[in-house]
């Protein structure tokens, strides 16, 4: 029987090597997309309007032409992946050995050289996004640095990674790989799809409550002098005379995710907050397949004001995780019937 496992292998060699080449193709086309957005922007004498109107409009072209996957989120990401890599000849050889998904979990690094260590590291060593994303998550670079034996961090960092190494049979099912080709994705669903599903449910949930709120924006596009961010979900409280913002995340939660969410608050205030509304409140929700972690954010001298009175009007953690898994179950048992239909 050893002709089988033979024939097995070639197989799936033969597989991994025409996802490699469809990988390439992919990254380095949203690399060229990302330049010519960023090129484009700079013919704008209104940048941050002509910015965000670029991105919208790329993003509804595309989705028309080319089907799902290329939300204004995902535009912007690609917008963002040129700017901080925008080197050609360093980034080249870098296109065929990551996926788009690792791309996009280094852009949440804010040092640019941890951002260059993860990518040649993951590349070098053959990460698997999970593992890439567990080391940013514990600063494994920042800890190296700081250590003056790298041994041991590099040696704890293997072992508690072992279980996330890479499985060459991941790539061949990468859904964006999927998305990109607009090839059916019936057999897995996108973390995009995962997100927009239970960012619909929260919208109408939280409106149903009857606790004041009225809904503002989605998406919503906030840029500063040097970046520009995308809110989830933004409702105005007309009871608590406060805006309140709700952040989704399908993967664990990070005290990156945190810093982003307390920074999105204090932007809503320094830019749309009036003077006769009280401090904007934020909503971070953290799903995974064992639970949902809730958090609230709010100015910190205003946590007594928080505590006693905005808990009377906000959904309670309860509450959310109760809807959350429930239509989080909703979505998979439909995908699985979808799947065997």
């Amino acid at each position: 029987m050893n002709y089988l496992l033979e024939i097995k292998q070639i197989l799936a060699q033969a597989r991994q090597k025409a996802y490699s080449a469809i990988n390439s193709a992919m990254v380095e086309a949203y690399w060229n997309i990302g330049k010519r957005i960023v090129e484009e922007e700079q013919n704008g004498a209104d940048r941050a309007e002509y910015g965000k109107q670029i991105i919208q409009t790329i993003s509804e072209e595309l989705s028309q032409e080319f089907g799902k996957g290329f939300g204004p989120r995902t535009i912007w990401n690609i917008r963002q992946f040129y700017s901080y890599f925008p080197e050609y000849e360093i980034m080249k050889t870098l296109f065929s050995q990551l996926s788009w998904s690792h791309f996009q979990r280094v852009l949440k690094v804010s040092n640019e050289k941890a951002r260059m260590y993860y990518l040649k590291e993951a590349a070098e060593n053959m990460w698997s996004v999970r593992t890439l994303d567990r080391n940013i998550s514990t600063l494994y670079y920042d800890r190296l640095l700081a250590s003056s034996d790298k041994e041991v961090v590099q040696n704890e960092m293997l072992e508690k990674t072992e279980k996330t190494q890479l499985n060459p049979f991941d790539f061949i099912k990468n859904p964006t790989v999927l998305e990109f080709l607009n090839l059916p994705t019936n057999k897995s669903y996108t973390e995009a799809e995962l997100e927009k599903a239970l960012i619909d449910n929260l919208q109408a949930f939280i409106l149903e409550l009857g606790k004041g709120f009225a809904f503002v924006a989605r998406q919503e596009y906030i840029r500063t002098e040097t970046s520009d961010f995308y809110i989830d979900l933004v409702f105005y409280n007309y009871i608590l005379k406060c805006f309140v913002i709700v952040e989704l995340k399908t993967n664990k939660l990070t005290h990156q995710d945190i810093g982003q969410l307390d920074m999105y608050v204090r932007m809503y205030d320094d830019l749309k907050r009036q003077a006769d509304d009280n401090p904007t409140i934020g909503l971070l929700l953290c799903t995974e397949t064992d639970g949902v972690v809730a958090k609230y954010s709010v100015l910190n001298e205003n946590k007594q004001l928080f505590a006693s009175k905005y808990m009377k009007f906000l959904p309670t953690e309860e509450e959310l995780i109760r809807e959350i898994e429930q239509q989080k179950m909703f979505f998979e048992n439909q995908h699985k019937s979808n799947q065997h239909g």
